[in-house]
Parts: structure tokens; sequence; C-alpha cells
């Protein structure tokens, strides 16, 4: 059983940024795809980021690309998720998973095992 923990998140005004952690209690975390999806009120849980195993691969929804950088930290047990250039749509509750499906799957729910409580994201504008 893994168990996640986020962090990371609060209110921030459109333009700044915010860095999300995910830690893990699973020493091996190395051995699935960590991925971060967002929900925000009154919508479904949506796809943000994705990456590989030992971070080789990464993958972004169109709606972040180019402005969210997924990373991990293997020895921390611990995925980020850096967010730059904020917009208030970027509001919504992150959450990180663990899996051991890549792409396609990484980009869907059901490819994940394990979930965290999630964090609160708010953007003002």
């Amino acid at each position: 059983q893994v168990q996640l923990v986020e962090s990371g998140g609060g209110l921030v005004q459109a333009g700044g940024s915010l860095r999300l952690s995910c830690s893990a209690s699973e020493r091996t975390l190395s051995r699935y795809v960590m991925g971060w999806f967002r929900q925000a009120p009154g919508k479904a849980r949506e796809f943000v980021a994705a990456i590989k195993w030992n971070g080789g691969s990464t993958d972004y929804a169109d709606s972040v690309k180019g402005r969210f950088t997924i990373s991990r930290d293997n020895a921390k047990n611990t995925v980020y998720l850096q967010m730059n250039s904020l917009k208030p749509e970027d509001t919504a509750v992150y959450f990180c998973a663990a899996g051991t499906n890549w792409f396609p799957l990484s980009r869907n729910s059901y490819g994940y095992d394990y979930w965290g409580q999630g964090t609160q994201v708010t953007v003002s504008s």
C-alpha cells in the first residue's frame, strides 16, 4: 500500500507560481509512474502531467504545457509539480497518483492505483 501526501497548495495571484510536492511512503517509488490530476468544483477530474519511473519521459495536458513542469526525486520519494504563469482556470484541488501504466493510460485516472488526499490551489484574477 502506497500512501501519498500532497503539499504546497495555496492562494496565488494570476501570473504567479507554486510548487506542489507529493511525498510517498513507498521506498521504491521508482517502480511507479507518477501523475498529477486536478478537479475544479462541478467538473470531472482531469489529467495534468505524468512522469515515467526514472523521470526519463514526461507528458502534459495541452492546457498546462509550457507552464507546468513535473519532476521526481526517487531518493527522497517525492514528486513535484512546478506551476508557473498560473491562471484563474488553474484553480482546483490537485491530486497526485501512483500507478504502473505509461501512456496512454497514464492520462486516465483508471491508470493509477494510489491517490493522495489532494491540495487546494486557488488563483485569483
